[in-house]
């Protein structure tokens, strides 16, 4: 409940924007930094541990940020919740895939990662709107108490998965035989680097849905700036809450529907760039209903990229490669936010969002149906 509120409890200890500014780029910087290693460490580690941990991390800093309301511990605090998120990224994702692929079922990856991810949209919601009233009658410490309470009840919740099986690789059979089990730490996350970096030299697949999952992931971070285009679209204050509701509802009905029509998935994003663009510059409350549409599809293809990922990954490194592309998207993050801040010098935010929509138009190729014999197995999900 706490994350949603932070600009506003960091206001409160009396933080200038700039300093609030300094936090937010120290999160990022903790997030791209520990992202590929945590990942090593979800190819050589039990993942569920890691699972379970990782909430722990995020709870330490919601209490910091709610004990000791001043600067030091706010950014010790990103920092915990920087690990905390680096943690997870990758290792839920593979270790929901290893299982899959164990039971013959990785057809159901897509549906399943989609539908988490629109519930805990949903969850966001529901948390922020509960936040107000908890708020009024506790204050900053009763939102952070149950932030701290939420992020113990998630790590419950990861001891309840089962232990991955590792899909097996051309040096692996089963989780016993990770590479280079034997010799020191550092040999061994070496290994497991080498190998995924090899999986992206190897594989097209690999490479083009990297590229595609980290611009996705990235440049939807501008979702952050819709309060500013809806206010520059509404009559009033009062109606900026009920303009960004379309924006929440159909990105997480685009999560949603996950794994389908995942053949027309090109198109599909083009024509979602061109929402973008229509939307942000029609100059009516309506465009963001167009803007929600495209948040809602860019939503769906980034999984559709992420499972392309998920199916083309032969080796044993699976946590690593797709924290990889968790890095590349976060540095497309911080390139969206600073050309949202450089740009906001010049223009509104009709214009800028409508700027950010050729990129999206750009990478849809990446998302075409691939065929050939060589090719058949590895994009049999994409023929859907």
């Amino acid at each position: 409940m706490l994350y949603p509120l932070y600009a506003l409890l960091f206001a409160d200890a009396g933080l200038s924007a700039g300093q609030i500014s300094t936090l937010l780029i120290l999160w990022s910087v903790a997030v791209s930094v520990l992202e590929v290693p945590t990942g090593v460490l979800a190819d050589t580690l039990p993942r569920r541990a890691l699972l379970a941990v990782a909430p722990l991390f995020s709870a330490a800093g919601f209490a910091l940020w709610t004990l000791v309301p001043a600067y030091p511990a706010f950014a010790a605090g990103f920092v915990l919740w920087a690990v905390g998120l680096a943690l997870a990224s990758g290792t839920l994702q593979a270790l929901v895939y290893d299982e899959l692929a164990a039971a013959g079922a990785t057809g159901a990856y897509a549906r399943l990662i989609g539908r988490s991810r629109a519930l805990g949209t949903a969850a966001i919601a529901a948390s922020t709107a509960l936040a107000a009233p908890v708020m009024a009658a506790g204050g900053y410490p009763a939102v952070g108490a149950g932030s701290v309470l939420a992020m113990l009840g998630a790590a419950l919740a990861a001891l309840a998965f089962p232990t991955a099986r590792r899909t097996p690789g051309p040096e692996q059979d089963g989780e016993e035989a990770a590479p280079a089990a034997a010799g020191p730490w550092w040999r061994r996350h070496a290994a497991v680097l080498g190998a995924a970096l090899g999986e992206a030299r190897r594989s097209a697949a690999v490479r083009t849905g990297l590229v595609a999952m980290a611009v996705l992931m990235g440049a939807t971070a501008l979702d952050e700036f819709l309060p500013l285009l809806a206010a520059s679209l509404a009559a009033g204050p009062a109606a900026v809450p009920l303009l960004l509701v379309p924006a929440a509802v159909l990105a997480a009905a685009g999560e949603w529907a996950a794994g389908r029509g995942v053949r027309r998935a090109a198109p599909v994003l083009a024509a979602a760039a061109a929402l973008l663009a229509a939307g942000a510059l029609i100059g009516h409350p309506v465009g963001m209903v167009l803007v929600g549409a495209a948040f809602g599809a860019f939503e769906w293809a980034s999984v559709a990229a992420e499972t392309r990922v998920q199916h083309a990954v032969a080796g044993p490194a699976r946590a690593t490669v797709l924290s990889v592309g968790g890095l590349g998207a976060e540095a497309v993050a911080v390139l969206a936010y600073a050309g949202y801040g450089l740009g906001s010098q010049a223009a509104g935010p009709g214009v800028l969002f409508a700027l950010a929509a050729p990129v999206f138009l750009l990478i849809a190729p990446l998302l075409r149906t691939r065929t050939g014999s060589g090719r058949a197995r590895r994009d049999r999900y994409w023929r859907r």
